[in-house]
């Protein structure tokens, strides 16, 4: 598990991959509120330090079919919510509980390797059964 409070930062739609940034995108306006669409057509985004607007074109296929075409190479309106690595080594994490919580009060376990973590939640999900079995 890699918390994204701790082992996440925010990151550029270059550094993620984007594909709307690779290879742009389009917004159907006929499908938005007119606040939405007074908002993307205004829209800014930064590139090199400074707020710019979106570059984009309008383009009507049909009745009903206008869409804004934003060019590729420019940050995509979700850049807010992309996110990298900082490096930090994931944590193999075990918890005690269930939907009310941790009402025992037992303190977590951590794994160092992966296939840990994998073992003992195998090994949880048998005992479940077992029990389940039981009746």
């Amino acid at each position: 598990m890699s918390p994204l409070t701790t082992h996440m930062r925010q990151a550029t739609c270059e550094e993620v991959g984007c594909d709307q940034f690779r290879q742009g995108w389009r917004v159907h306006l006929e499908a938005l509120t007119p606040d939405l669409v007074h908002e993307a057509r205004t829209a800014r985004c930064v590139v090199n330090g400074r707020q710019v607007p979106y570059r984009y074109r309008e383009e009507r296929v049909a009745e009903g079919q206008t869409y804004l075409v934003f060019e590729a190479g420019q940050p995509c309106f979700r850049v807010a919510e992309h996110r990298a690595p900082i490096g930090r080594p994931p944590l193999y994490l075990v918890r005690d509980g269930d939907h009310r919580g941790n009402p025992r009060g037992t303190k977590a376990r951590f794994h160092q390797r992966p296939d840990n973590w994998v073992e003992d939640f195998a090994e949880h999900q048998q005992a479940l059964a077992d029990e389940i079995k039981k009746g």
